[in-house]
């Protein structure tokens, strides 16, 4: 005789399967270790304050000033 099962159970539990499955791949595929993130952090800040040394205030000539 064959097995008794809740279909609506065990179609749940599929889908908890596939998306525990689909987790594990997006881990992988895009999850980044504590330093990956502070090296970008630090990256990103250094490059902002370079952008910020080279900007120009109001008023300030265009080029280099020439006597």
């Amino acid at each position: 005789m064959a097995q008794i099962i809740n279909l609506n159970k065990a179609r749940k539990k599929k889908a908890r399967e596939a998306a525990s499955a689909q987790a594990d791949v997006n881990r992988v595929k895009f999850g980044r270790t504590k330093e990956q993130k502070a090296l970008e952090a630090a990256q990103a800040e250094e490059a902002q304050r370079k952008l910020d040394q080279l900007r120009r205030e109001p008023g300030e000539p265009a080029g280099p000033v020439e006597d």
